[in-house]
């Protein structure tokens, strides 16, 4: 199972940026599938973003509506890092976000997909 700790998390204002890190374990971390999934107050927990390799260092993202034009996600293989850029955020983007990876390189945003989960990070957005 791989390990991941989030970090970057915190309070901020609406219209404001905040990026969110991840460190895996694991010496195949170019290949897994990682994701971002994130759970608001009363809400089931929710798809946010992927990014997996179809080989030679391509990497596809996906992304929930949500999520399109203001998120960003990447990695930094030589660092075992997920990132997710969060920009022009706003108070319904309040959760608690998760980090999240697949040991299987495959193209998804099922949670049951995701063997290996970190702990959680929580991101207040305020008006």
């Amino acid at each position: 199972q791989v390990q991941l700790v989030e970090s970057g998390g915190g309070l901020v204002q609406a219209g404001g940026s905040l990026r969110l890190s991840c460190a895996a374990s694991g010496r195949t971390f170019s290949t897994y599938t990682m994701g971002w999934f994130r759970q608001a107050p009363g809400k089931e927990r929710e798809f946010v973003a992927s990014h997996w390799s179809i080989g030679r260092s391509v990497y596809y993202a996906e992304y929930a509506d949500s999520a399109k034009g203001r998120f960003a996600i990447s990695r930094d293989n030589a660092k075992n890092t997920l990132y997710l850029e969060m920009n022009s955020l706003k108070p319904e983007d309040t959760a608690v976000y998760y980090c999240a990876a697949s040991e299987s390189p495959i193209a998804t945003r099922k949670e049951a997909d995701f063997g290996s989960w970190g702990q959680g990070i929580q991101v207040t957005v305020f008006s």
